[in-house]
């Protein structure tokens, strides 16, 4: 383990005086949000600091995880999407326009703060409007592609961390082998998902679309953390949304697409990486899990990792989702 683990130097303190160099004077209160991968804070401000609110949203980047270039083209594309009237909750600009600043080796930005409940995923009309959101996201995200964020693919969510994993030796010795072997499989898989989907088409994406990422309220869906956008097919912020048996799912998509195609249209042939697009995400949390443990939020966060019973479900789920990927794909 690292001698520093990469937050050590956020203290409380540090957070308070980053948001008053940037304009916002805290009254001392902070609560810190549910985030891993960065480190996300309400803050109380003082009366006069900010008159139109009294709290907001500081988000400190994981160090080395994106490059100033690549932060600074997610806040982009929020602020292209809040300009449309598309409710995302983009970065507010700070001192001189920018978006990014950075305090203490730390870098952060500062978002308005917006309350919300978790959407109710089994309410039909819910998945519709979910729909109608996120075809609005993607009429913008295909109008021009990302110059800097990379691309969901094979190589980055499947190859690299199966490589990773097993170079830093985090499956146990007894498991390596039947581990190794359910991925290349799933990874074969995964190919054949992506062949017979054929040329789909790419466009800048959430990219993490799942319930945890809106807020909802009774005007609908406000967006949230597109710090995972990224290139790919549309299919991939669609498919976060379905849960259940086959017919569950069928169900599900028909009432997001009901929603979605009216303002994008949605190619069919995108439903034969639904599966695929959900074997990569397997394979890249695994890994992404390894690659955060000298953190020392997610050993307290994420106990149950790394144990033997852990590999052992990983190779279950891996078999089911290599069956799963050649059955046919859900209908609409």
């Amino acid at each position: 383990m690292p001698a520093e683990a990469p937050y050590s130097g956020l203290t409380p303190d540090t957070v308070l005086d980053a948001l008053d160099g940037a304009g916002f004077a805290g009254d001392g209160r902070l609560l810190a949000l549910n985030s891993y991968e960065n480190r996300v804070y309400q803050v109380w401000l003082e009366a006069a600091a900010e008159p139109q609110a009294t709290s907001v949203v500081a988000k400190f980047y994981r160090p080395g995880r994106w490059t100033n270039a690549q932060i600074l083209e997610e806040h982009a594309f929020a602020a292209e999407l809040a300009a449309r009237e598309i409710p995302v909750v983009a970065p507010l600009a700070l001192a001189g326009g920018k978006t990014l600043r950075e305090f203490g080796g730390f870098r952060f930005a500062v978002f308005p703060r917006r309350g919300g409940r978790t959407p109710e995923l089994e309410d039909r009309s819910t998945l519709e409007w979910m729909g109608r959101f996120i075809g609005r996201i993607h009429a913008v995200g295909a109008i021009r592609p990302f110059a800097e964020r990379p691309a969901l693919d094979i190589e980055s969510f499947g190859r690299e961390p199966r490589a990773w994993l097993l170079a830093h030796d985090f499956v146990p010795a007894d498991l390596h082998e039947a581990w190794a072997s359910a991925v290349d499989l799933a990874l074969t898989g995964v190919a054949r998902c992506f062949e017979r989907a054929g040329a789909v088409r790419s466009l800048r994406l959430h990219g993490d679309c799942h319930a945890g990422n809106v807020l909802w309220t009774d005007d609908g869906p406000h967006f949230v953390d597109f710090d995972d956008c990224r290139t790919g097919p549309a299919v991939q912020d669609l498919w976060m949304l379905l849960s259940g048996d086959r017919p569950a799912m069928t169900r599900q998509l028909a009432d997001v697409l009901a929603g979605y195609e009216d303002f994008h249209d949605f190619d069919p042939r995108e439903l034969h990486l639904l599966e695929g697009l959900r074997t990569l995400r397997l394979i890249h949390y695994s890994a992404w899990l390894a690659r955060r443990w000298d953190d020392p939020a997610f050993p307290a966060a994420f106990p149950w990792f790394n144990t033997q019973r852990y590999w052992q479900d990983r190779i279950l789920e891996l078999k089911e989702q290599i069956a799963l990927m050649e059955e046919e794909p859900l209908r609409v």
